[in-house]
């Protein structure tokens, strides 16, 4: 059987020195998602002016916006979801996700959402309509029709602006009480 070479290190000092290099990383691993949520909120700064214009300017007529909204389960607490940005008036309901770069799980994650505020908003007796908008600086092609498809209205960087990008056609999806 082949000897360990040890190089003079104990099992008890490499072990410390594996211990502390996980510490070190889980301090890296906090700090990035730290930076990391930095950047979604300066994605929402950039998105939360300008929103209520933009979707004035197709019709709505939103009195009320709210950011960071959190949808607890009523009998234990619990987080459901979290909305970056809900704008509402007496007609309907459009929760939007802000992302800086937007990827197809981030709308498979909105649909999701989307059923989990519907669900609430039954059980509240409320009967108003509800549709998700996406907003994102970066957004590829495949992910702004994967977006459309799902339904969901599209807001992206544009130069120094947020732009509605929706294509020919678009239908937004409806979210609609079940009583």
């Amino acid at each position: 059987m082949p000897e360990l070479q040890t190089n003079g290190l104990s099992f008890e000092k490499v072990w410390a020195s594996l211990q502390e290099l996980a510490e070190r990383q889980k301090q890296t691993d906090q700090q990035i998602g730290k930076l990391g949520n930095r950047f979604g909120e300066l994605a929402e700064h950039l998105v939360a002016p300008g929103i209520v214009d933009k979707f004035n300017a197709l019709g709505f007529q939103f009195s009320d916006i709210s950011r960071d909204h959190e949808i607890k389960d009523p009998a234990t607490g619990k987080s459901l979801a979290e909305v970056d940005i809900i704008l509402e008036n007496g007609d309907i309901v459009i929760a939007v996700e802000v992302k800086s770069k937007l990827k197809d799980q981030d709308v498979d994650k909105h649909l999701t959402r989307m059923d989990v505020l519907r669900r609430r908003a039954d059980r509240r007796g409320d009967r108003r309509r509800y549709r998700g908008a996406m907003a994102a600086a970066i957004v590829t092609e495949a992910t702004r029709s994967y977006a459309a498809k799902a339904g969901f209205y599209l807001l992206e960087q544009s130069g120094d602006t947020m732009k509605l990008a929706m294509p020919e056609g678009f239908v937004p999806r409806e979210w609609i009480a079940s009583f």
